[in-house]
C-alpha cells in the first residue's frame, strides 16, 4: 500500500482552508506554544518589544486590508490610529469599562475613516493618497486643538485596562492582552479574504471596470474597505492609549502612516502574513539600531545619541529602497520561496 504524496482537495472549501494540513496546524500550535511562554523567561525590556510589535501588526494587518488588498493607497492611517486612541482615553476618563471602550474606539474610527473614505469614489492612485494625506493632516489639527476634549497638546492620562476585575498593569498582562487581539485581528482579516466582500476588493484593486462590469458595487466595497481597515486601526489605537498610558498629538503624526504604509511594502502587499512580516521587521530594526550605535560608542568613545536619528532615518530609506528594488512583492515571497524550495528538497523538481 503507497501513502499520497502532497496534498489532495475533493472540495473547494478544503482547498481554501487557511490549515490544510496536521503539519501546518501542528506548527502553528508551537508557534502559539512559544508566544506565550517565551515572556515568562525574558526581561520587562524585551516584553515591552512584544507589546509594541503586537500593535503595530494590527496596525499593519489593518492597512494591509485596505492598501494591499482593495488597492485604495491611504496616507491617514496613523491618523486613524490617533482616532482610536483618543475615543478610548475619552471613554475610560468617563468610567466606561474596557471590553465596551475597544469595540468603541474601533467603530467611532471606522466612521472618521469611512467619512475621509468618501473621496475614493472618484479618486484613485495618487490623488486619492494626496486626499487621505489631507485627512491626516485635519484629524492632526482636530487633536491638537480641540482641547477640551483631546487635552491639546497637554495630552490624555489613562488607566491601565480592567477585564472582569483583572487589572492589566504590567508589561507581561499587557503583552497576553494585545496578543489576543492581535490574534484575532488576523484571522478575522484572513477570513475576509476568503469571503465574498474580499475576493470584490481585489476585483476592486485589480480592475475597477472589470469589477464592476460583473457586478461589485465600487460604492459599496470602497467605504466598506476603508470601514474595516478604520475599525481595525482604532482598535489598536485604543491599546496603543492603554499600553502606553498618556497619549499625545505628535504620537499619530503623518511619520506614523507612513511607517505603517512601509511594514505594508516590506512585508509583502495584499499578504496577511506579510504584513505580520513587514510589523515585526520594522519593529525590531530600531532596536537593532539602538544596539549598533551603542556597541560603536563603547568601541569608539563618545555618546551615539546625537547621531542615532539621522541614522535610523538613513536606515530605514536604504531598507525601503532595496526593498521595492530587489524584491517588490516583499517578504512574503521570500517565505513562499523558501516553503517551495524545502517542500520537495533534496529533489530538484
Amino acid at each position: 500500500m503507497q501513502d499520497k504524496c502532497g496534498l489532495f482537495f475533493c472540495s473547494y472549501r478544503a482547498e481554501s482552508a487557511l490549515f490544510p494540513s496536521g503539519f501546518q496546524r501542528a506548527c502553528l500550535a508551537a508557534f502559539l506554544l512559544a508566544l506565550v511562554i517565551i515572556p515568562l523567561g525574558i526581561n520587562s525590556y524585551y516584553v515591552s518589544i512584544l507589546c509594541l510589535m503586537n500593535i503595530a501588526v494590527i496596525g499593519a494587518v489593518s492597512l494591509n486590508l485596505l492598501t494591499g488588498l482593495c488597492g485604495q493607497i491611504s496616507l491617514g492611517h496613523g491618523a486613524f490610529f490617533g482616532v482610536g486612541a483618543y475615543t478610548a482615553g475619552i471613554l475610560a476618563a468617563k468610567g466606561v469599562p474596557f471590553l465596551l471602550v475597544l469595540p468603541a474606539s474601533g467603530a467611532v474610527a471606522a466612521m472618521a475613516g469611512m467619512a475621509f473614505g468618501l473621496p475614493s469614489l472618484r479618486l484613485k492612485g495618487i490623488y486619492l493618497a494626496i486626499a487621505s494625506l489631507a485627512a491626516q493632516l485635519i484629524l492632526e489639527y482636530v487633536f491638537l486643538h480641540w482641547e477640551s476634549m483631546t487635552g491639546g497638546s497637554n495630552g490624555l492620562m489613562l488607566m491601565a485596562p480592567e477585564i472582569f476585575g483583572l487589572k492589566f498593569d504590567s508589561d507581561i498582562k499587557m503583552f497576553y492582552l494585545t496578543l489576543g487581539v492581535a490574534a484575532l485581528t488576523v484571522l478575522a482579516v484572513s477570513n475576509i479574504t476568503r469571503t465574498r466582500p474580499g475576493r470584490a476588493f481585489v476585483a476592486i484593486r485589480d480592475h475597477y471596470l472589470s469589477a464592476e462590469i460583473v457586478g461589485v458595487n465600487l460604492f459599496a466595497g470602497k467605504l466598506q474597505a476603508f470601514g474595516l481597515s478604520s475599525f481595525l486601526a482604532g482598535v489598536g489605537g485604543c491599546l496603543w492609549a492603554h499600553y502606553t498610558n498618556f497619549i499625545t498629538p505628535e504620537q499619530f503624526n503623518i511619520g506614523l502612516s507612513i511607517n505603517y504604509l512601509a511594514m505594508i511594502i516590506i512585508g509583502g502587499l495584499g499578504s496577511v502574513l506579510g504584513a505580520i512580516f513587514g510589523a515585526v521587521f520594522l519593529t525590531v530594526l530600531p532596536e537593532a539600531l539602538n544596539a549598533v550605535a551603542a556597541l560603536a560608542g563603547q568601541m569608539l568613545g563618545g555618546d551615539p545619541t546625537a547621531s542615532l536619528a539621522a541614522l535610523k532615518g538613513g536606515v530605514f530609506g536604504l531598507v525601503l529602497t532595496l526593498f521595492l528594488i530587489f524584491e517588490p512583492d516583499g517578504l512574503a515571497q521570500r517565505w513562499r520561496m523558501a516553503k517551495a524550495y524545502w517542500k520537495l528538497y533534496p529533489f530538484a523538481h
